[in-house]
């Protein structure tokens, strides 16, 4: 290729790394929570009075060290996540502008999300902490649309008429969406207070029926559809994954073996459940994404396509 870098490349390079920056960083919020290092640094934005940025790494000790380090880890994705957004602001001959102002809404979203953990600590309130937390896995979701926006496979698809035996997937792809996201606030409540456990296992298990049903509906009907197998199977392999942590995770905090576990297994079983059910949110949120865009293409361009699907990815 010649010439300037065209911005869409640059744009979705840097919503990928926006993507995996943010699931890093809700990894390590998980890591501040379940080791109970959320006031390890009692003030807010400076640390023990200081700059946060220049605070000497010789102090980053115990839960200082998960505390400060989720601090400077949300100030990269901010960064990211402005540099994600003048990019899009960069591409202007693109006619979908719509994706600058979806670019400013999560430049909005980080900044609010930064101030609510930052007033968690200061005001010393748990509603907080869990408000911090949907809200993490909303702008997650963002993030990931902005990735599947700025993708080469959406770029190259042309829109017509609908595909025979796609419409009802879009049905399929938002009550498991929907199912998950339900179930991660459950979640999250089970995480900071202890409560609402038999919600949030009800609630996964209707999830994990809902995304079975909906990767077999892929495999099973939309087979030559590389778009669609790809994060079809990925999601099929993080539920079974998800179902044995969330086991793990279980076993681990409300029963008795939880007690003989190592504590370093205690820990791994409740960081990485957490963790691959974000990975599960945002598989399914691209399988939903990709779903709408093929619902509106023809059936000859759905074929036209598919070779720049598989490079897109």
């Amino acid at each position: 290729m010649t010439g300037a870098t065209p911005p869409r490349f640059w744009a979705h390079r840097l919503a990928v790394a926006t993507v995996v920056a943010t699931a890093v960083l809700i990894f390590m919020g998980g890591l501040v929570t379940n080791t109970g290092s959320g006031l390890a640094v009692p003030d807010w934005p400076t640390t023990f009075g200081q700059n946060m940025f220049l605070y000497p790494p010789s102090q980053w000790v115990g839960g200082i060290l998960y505390e400060h380090s989720h601090r400077l880890l949300g100030a990269l994705v901010g960064l990211l996540t402005v540099a994600l957004t003048v990019a899009l602001w960069g591409d202007a001959p693109r006619p979908r502008g719509w994706l600058r102002w979806v670019g400013l809404l999560a430049v909005a979203a980080v900044i609010g999300q930064g101030v609510l953990g930052g007033l968690r600590v200061v005001l010393l309130r748990q509603t907080l902490a869990v408000i911090h937390s949907i809200v993490a896995q909303a702008f997650f979701a963002l993030v990931v649309a902005l990735a599947v926006w700025t993708s080469k496979g959406w770029e190259g698809a042309k829109r017509g008429r609908a595909l025979a035996n796609v419409k009802g997937l879009r049905r399929l792809c938002t009550a498991t969406s929907g199912l998950l996201i339900l179930q991660m606030a459950a979640g999250v409540l089970v995480t900071h207070t202890g409560a609402a456990l038999h919600a949030h296992l009800a609630l996964a298990a209707l999830a994990a029926l809902q995304a079975l049903w909906l990767v077999a509906r892929v495999l099973g009907r939309h087979w030559d559809q590389p778009w669609l197998v790809r994060p079809a199977r990925a999601l099929a392999e993080l539920l079974v994954l998800q179902l044995l942590l969330g086991v793990g995770a279980y076993l681990a905090r409300f029963t008795a073996l939880g007690a003989g576990m190592a504590p370093w297994l205690g820990l791994a079983f409740p960081l990485a459940h957490r963790l691959v059910g974000t990975l599960l949110w945002g598989t399914s949120l691209v399988l939903a994404l990709r779903v709408c865009r093929l619902h509106a293409l023809p059936r000859a361009a759905a074929e036209i396509a598919a070779p720049i699907w598989q490079e897109a990815r």
